[in-house]
């Protein structure tokens, strides 16, 4: 388990040192990223990609040797997706969070195909609950922060902006969640306490976009990130009690 936390951690931090070595001239102009290493030239580009490409070479042998082989493809798919897919497409159309949803969404598949050695329904069910969360959660940021994505020429919201018609594409994605979230339960993977659980937890971040789709206020998409920080986890740990 530890090799697996090892392995994911080194990818995971190979494909984000990609993507702020891509974006590093952009990241001198938004107020979350300049004072990232690169922009604030604290590290060289020389060492960035030495840092980069080891840790991400180390965390792939990890999971391909340690694991299997399944793991270690996985995680290949992840950081390429990531790192030349998605962060590419960032400053060309909205649809790059769509591109992106699918490398974020691996690790849970990732976690279940090194645990089982194969590819079960049980794990594409984790994969779905963690691709569909995606949105609301990446839309929730990029509302908050349009402006400085919109400085770095990022359009990461649905529908161009700020509007009704962003806030109803963020309502429809997190009530599918909802479905979704009981699927663990009717698979057999979990019992009905984490289905209660998560079918509650799905109406309250279902609720929070809806009142996003009401106001289209800043106050109402900060509510709509924080809870999708605490949505993905609170699903995750009750299908894992539910077993134990």
């Amino acid at each position: 388990m530890w090799l697996l936390v090892l392995g994911g951690f080194l990818v995971t931090g190979s494909s984000n040192a990609l993507n702020q070595i891509y974006e590093r001239r952009t990241d001198k102009i938004m107020k979350r990223t300049r004072m990232r290493p690169l922009p604030d030239s604290r590290m060289s580009l020389t060492e960035s990609l030495v840092v980069t490409i080891a840790a991400g070479l180390l965390g792939l042998f990890i999971l391909t040797y340690y694991i299997n082989l399944y793991s270690g493809i996985l995680g290949l798919i992840a950081l390429v997706s990531y790192a030349f897919a998605y962060t590419p497409l960032k400053g060309v159309t909205p649809l790059s969070v769509f591109v992106g949803a699918f490398p974020g969404a691996i690790p849970t598949l990732l976690g279940w195909v090194a645990a089982t050695g194969q590819f079960s329904y049980q794990g594409w069910i984790l994969f779905s609950i963690q691709f569909m969360w995606q949105f609301p959660h990446f839309w929730a940021i990029a509302w908050k922060l349009y402006d400085d994505y919109m400085s770095a020429g990022f359009q990461l919201l649905p529908s161009g902006g700020k509007n009704s018609a962003s806030a109803f594409q963020t309502t429809i994605y997190t009530f599918t969640l909802i479905p979704i979230g009981l699927l663990p339960y009717y698979s057999g993977m979990s019992g009905i306490v984490s289905a209660v659980v998560i079918t509650l937890a799905g109406i309250l971040f279902f609720m929070q976009s809806v009142y996003l789709l009401k106001t289209c206020s800043d106050i109402a998409a900060k509510r709509l990130m924080f809870g999708s920080f605490i949505y993905l986890p609170v699903v995750l740990i009750a299908i894992l009690l539910d077993k134990i």
